[in-house]
């Protein structure tokens, strides 16, 4: 029988279950995998820009503005998949083999049917485009780009909720090694399909994103054949009864995944209205703030990949009904997270001028960027462990389904907080981009503590 598959190694006697030693191991253990996995995706997203930039300065804009609208949609599906690895670490906690592929089934319909609608959005980015007042050129060069990207949505969500299922059982190594292969499969391709080489078409902008597309078709494909084929994940048998779609389940899954999906466009809706307030300022401040965003992106994979790991290990004691187990793997992680950050935080601190020329260079031109770069990284010091909180924070309160005050608390932290005092301490008391970092730094700290006093409160309730 199916159901009969034991999903999770029994208790060994004599060895301390749940002690604190255990839990860093274990959450290290399936953090690891998932950082790097991260890591890996900024890492063909990095490649790409490079790759385009052989086409010249115009190409590099249109890439950059058919991102923005690229992001918008797939941000809200990257949401709804999110919700996947709770759904699925809680039946693998509670032993319901059953409930594990049904999580998966859910998730990857929801990637089907959801990405249709969400494909409108980059296949008319040229009319969004125009409508916000850029270049006719610019947009009609990012529509080509759009075209090519906007097929490949349904794999990569689909991607994801496969990530999801094998990370929820303890299985976070395959997702990494399928994205480690297609780093140089993707350069590759998508230099050939820009320049036409090996007899291929030269496409420019519209082969980028082609070649993108057909990367997240391979990556999709080849993590359904390891959990289709490979042991333990054939053991749950996840693909079984794929065509059937399983509505209570997929109602739950969207109930929880849809507030995680608007706290991420609301924290996106910061960051990019961030950027207007540096246009505002100068050329210069806008220049320093993406060179520190971007410094502060590679560094967010950390925690981010510790936040994923601790929604599977509170998951996991959620669904074994151990309250206890759920607190200590929330603390666990947002110690683990406080350790790491604060660790590489320094080192950013101590090399902040070195980032800065790395990217502008060391002549007196780029002097006043470079001065301006290091300075919002000294300043986004507080920041960067603000952040790393809040994303393992909410990691762990997505374990036990919370997710709508999360969403409450997103909408204080960021719009009620940060943007109001990045604008006043920006504008008003005349710190410019100094105030607009700051302004993030206190509204990500109210963000951030508001969840762990949730997750306090909902853990103190379980265990009542």
């Amino acid at each position: 029988m199916l159901d009969t598959v034991q999903p999770r190694p029994q208790p060994q006697a004599g060895v301390p279950q749940n002690h604190l030693a255990d839990e860093f191991a274990e959450t290290l253990r399936l953090a690891v995998p998932m950082m790097l996995t991260q890591l890996g995706q900024i890492a063909m997203i990095t490649t790409d820009l490079a790759l385009i930039g052989r086409l010249g300065e115009d190409a590099v804009a249109a890439a950059a503005l058919a991102h923005t609208v690229y992001f918008v949609s797939f941000t809200f599906g990257l949401g709804l998949m999110a919700a996947v690895s709770p759904l699925a670490a809680q039946a693998f906690g509670a032993g319901d083999v059953r409930r594990i592929r049904r999580s998966l089934r859910v998730g990857l319909w929801v990637a089907l049917l959801i990405s249709l609608p969400m494909m409108a959005s980059p296949l008319y980015g040229e009319h969004i485009l125009l409508a916000l007042g850029q270049a006719p050129h610019s947009a009609a060069l990012a529509q080509r780009y759009l075209n090519g990207l906007a097929w490949g949505i349904a794999p990569a969500l689909g991607f994801v909720a496969l990530r999801g299922m094998m990370s929820a059982v303890n299985r976070p190594q395959a997702p990494l090694w399928i994205t480690l292969a297609a780093i140089p499969a993707n350069a590759a391709l998508v230099y050939c399909l820009i320049h036409g080489l090996f007899g291929l078409p030269e496409l420019g902008l519209l082969g980028a994103g082609l070649a993108t597309t057909l990367v997240n078709l391979g990556t999709f494909v080849a993590a359904l054949a390891i959990v289709g084929l490979r042991k333990p994940f054939a053991d749950y048998h996840p693909l079984a009864h794929l065509w059937r779609i399983d509505w209570p389940l997929m109602r739950q899954l969207i109930v929880i995944g849809a507030p995680i999906s608007f706290s991420m466009l609301m924290e996106y809706g910061l960051f990019s209205s961030a950027a207007l307030l540096m246009g505002l300022i100068s050329t210069t401040a806008l220049a320093a703030h993406q060179i520190a965003l971007q410094v502060t992106a590679v560094l967010f994979m950390i925690p981010l990949g510790i936040g994923m790991a601790a929604t599977v290990r509170v998951g996991h004691a959620f669904g074994r009904n151990e309250p206890g187990a759920v607190r200590r793997a929330g603390l666990v992680a947002a110690l683990l997270g406080i350790a790491l950050v604060s660790a590489l935080t320094i080192a950013i601190i101590l090399g902040r001028y070195a980032l800065g020329r790395l990217f502008f260079g060391s002549d007196a031109a780029s002097a006043a960027t470079v001065e301006l770069t290091a300075t919002l990284l000294l300043v986004g010091a507080t920041f960067f462990i603000a952040d790393g909180l809040q994303t393992i924070m909410g990691g762990a309160l997505r374990g036990i389904n919370d997710t709508r005050m999360t969403l409450v608390f997103a909408a204080i932290g960021y719009w009620c907080v940060a943007f109001p005092i990045a604008w006043v301490l920006a504008f008003n008391a005349g710190l410019g981009a100094v105030g607009v970092w700051t302004g993030l730094s206190i509204g990500t700290f109210v963000y951030a503590g508001l969840l762990i006093l949730r997750f306090g409160m909902l853990t103190r309730r379980l265990a009542g």
